[in-house]
């Protein structure tokens, strides 16, 4: 599961292809809410907001 930016979106796309061989969903966080959850305060590749959930 990765927590990116939209600059990073790709990115992640690719490696949790590498990593599960599967395509990933892509959850936009803008539009989600999460009952259990919170997203972090910053992209897991960078320092900006993160805006879409890829798992």
């Amino acid at each position: 599961m990765y927590c990116v930016c939209k600059d990073h979106v790709e990115l992640a796309i690719d490696k949790f292809v590498d990593e599960y061989e599967d395509a990933p969903d892509i959850v936009d966080l803008a539009t989600t809410a999460f009952s259990d959850w919170e997203p972090p305060a910053t992209c897991d590749l960078c320092t900006k907001i993160p805006g879409y959930l890829v798992v």
